[in-house]
């Protein structure tokens, strides 16, 4: 089981009332569902093996440089020279450090990589797995990474973690129109603004999908585009979408790029194995009365201790 960490401390902070809070007033809401999210999905699922995957870089320069406009909207405004940082409320910045602190004494991996986002560390974890993998993200890019042969899916978390829908690629195929090998292709297609892709201009999700549908990949859509006598026969690319495509080449010679994840860092060394008990039982227990945190770190310790 591979977490997109942020994506879910982001939901837990805007999810549970600020009024969860430690002893000294301090909003905890944020590690407290985390936790509790932890503990659900292992409850549910299982696993015997668990990364909290890290936004070492959340927005890496290399991606930036390819495409400037990549989750530039995430940036701080009066520190948008400064591309480190992303705009993200105070009372959860703060509880960042703490999320960290609570996961090591537990023993439970947290794993990132130098210049690389939490969806770099999955792509790679889940490419090298050589298990079934359940990946647990409300980030719509992850879908590229869902593949039914290799037992790859997707807990997908936009509706709640308890409400999460199970990702195949019948389900990417239903709501897209697309496989999950065609989803990064569609995504550079459509846009996303979420992540500050603009997309090909007129060029929306049912235009997209039958676009792939035709030509299978966005380099045959491109090469269609470009040399319409040899590349495409059939005359399966219209004038319109055709003149939108060669509007865009600047663009789709980029973006490709920007939204693939990477699926080979070097990431040896981590030990992935979810532990029975926690790895600093006195630290967790400090932590726990010092941030009002007994309940939860209770449950996840004894969930940890049932699956044995």
């Amino acid at each position: 089981m591979l977490l997109d960490t942020a994506s879910l401390y982001f939901r837990a902070f805007f999810g549970i009332p600020d009024t969860v809070t430690a002893p000294d007033g301090t909003p905890v809401n944020a590690v407290r569902g985390l936790v509790d999210f932890v503990n659900r999905l292992v409850e549910e699922y299982q696993p015997t093996h668990l990364a909290c995957c890290w936004d070492d870089d959340w927005r890496p320069q290399w991606r930036v440089d390819l495409l400037p406009s990549y989750k530039a909207h995430r940036v701080v405004a009066e520190r948008a020279a400064d591309p480190d940082v992303e705009e993200v409320p105070d009372p959860l910045q703060k509880q960042v450090p703490l999320i960290r602190a609570v996961l090591d004494a537990f023993g439970i991996a947290v794993v990132g990589a130098p210049e690389m986002e939490a969806d770099d560390v999955i792509g790679t974890l889940a490419t090298d797995a050589g298990m079934p993998v359940d990946i647990v993200t409300g980030d719509r890019d992850l879908f590229q990474l869902v593949d039914d042969e290799a037992q790859v899916r997707v807990l997908y978390t936009a509706r709640g973690v308890g409400k999460h829908e199970r990702v195949d690629n019948d389900w990417v195929r239903a709501r897209y129109g697309v496989d999950a090998a065609q989803y990064a292709a569609f995504a550079t297609l459509r846009g996303d603004s979420s992540d500050g892709l603009p997309g090909v201009a007129g060029v929306g999700d049912k235009t997209a999908a039958t676009l792939l549908g035709r030509f299978g990949t966005l380099d045959a859509i491109v090469a269609a585009a470009t040399d319409p006598e040899g590349s495409d026969p059939e005359g399966r690319l219209g004038p319109g979408p055709r003149g939108k495509i060669k509007a865009s080449l600047d663009y789709l010679e980029v973006a490709p790029r920007v939204v693939a994840v990477v699926r080979d860092l070097d990431l040896a060394g981590h030990d992935l194995t979810l532990p029975a008990t926690p790895a600093d039982p006195e630290m967790l227990a400090a932590i726990a009365e010092q941030w009002g945190l007994t309940s939860p770190v209770e449950r996840l310790v004894d969930t940890l201790a049932a699956r044995g």
